[in-house]
């Protein structure tokens, strides 16, 4: 099942519960999802998304002084796990050859391809900085 059908499955469950806040939530996502000229999308596509849409709850809520949001919890629930810097750290040391490349920050390429979605950017530059 693809992460959008579950959004959609999520969505019949919180209106049969009849939990206002969470399906307003879901259908805020079910909403952005329209707007992106396609019926099905990919899951990549889907975590996109919501990964967007969490940064601008983040945001507005830090700009408003509150810690959190059911909104926000509702989105991140959808989100792959993130890696940690130790998982990430620990698999640079096993897989990547520093001497192949010119400088640490080359070695991004390879190790975003093998994380993908389950790590952000801004993590692995701070442990590639780390690193000695």
């Amino acid at each position: 099942m693809s992460l959008q059908e579950d959004i959609r499955k999520a969505l019949k469950e919180a209106m049969k519960a009849r939990d206002g806040e969470r399906t307003s939530a879901l259908r805020v996502l079910i909403g952005e999802f329209g707007r992106q000229g396609k019926k099905d999308l990919s899951d990549a596509e889907v975590v996109s998304i919501l990964r967007k849409l969490a940064k601008n709850e983040r945001e507005t809520l830090e700009k408003q002084g509150a810690e959190s949001s059911l909104y926000l919890e509702v989105v991140e629930s959808f989100l792959p796990q993130m890696a940690s810097e130790d998982d990430i750290r620990a698999w640079i040391e096993a897989n990547i050859d520093f001497s192949r490349f010119k400088n640490k920050m080359q070695a991004m390429r390879p190790i975003m391809a093998h994380f993908g979605a389950a790590a952000d950017g801004n993590t692995v530059r701070k442990v590639l900085e780390s690193l000695s």
